[in-house]
């Protein structure tokens, strides 16, 4: 089976090895056909710490590593600009 990845921007970095990205997922409203955003947030493992505020992200999948910290840093996409 394949491993899941998204690709979401930094909300905060102030947890230890931790990060938490924002994902924002497009899809068209099935009665209104307006174009909707639903936004989820998934905390990673940031293991060298190296992600800062509003940088772009890919997180995939992994073993559970703690309650609520499911996918790991894969690579940074883009840096930015604000630090």
């Amino acid at each position: 089976m394949p491993v899941k990845e998204k690709v979401g921007i930094v909300v905060s970095n102030k947890m230890q090895k931790t990060i938490v990205v924002k994902v924002e997922n497009r899809y068209s409203h099935p009665i209104y056909s307006k174009t909707m955003i639903k936004t989820s947030k998934y905390l990673a493992h940031d293991e060298m710490g190296e992600c800062n505020i509003g940088d772009q992200v890919l997180v995939q999948e992994c073993r559970p590593l703690s309650k609520r910290k499911r996918w790991t840093l894969a690579k940074v996409l883009s840096k930015s600009s604000l630090n």
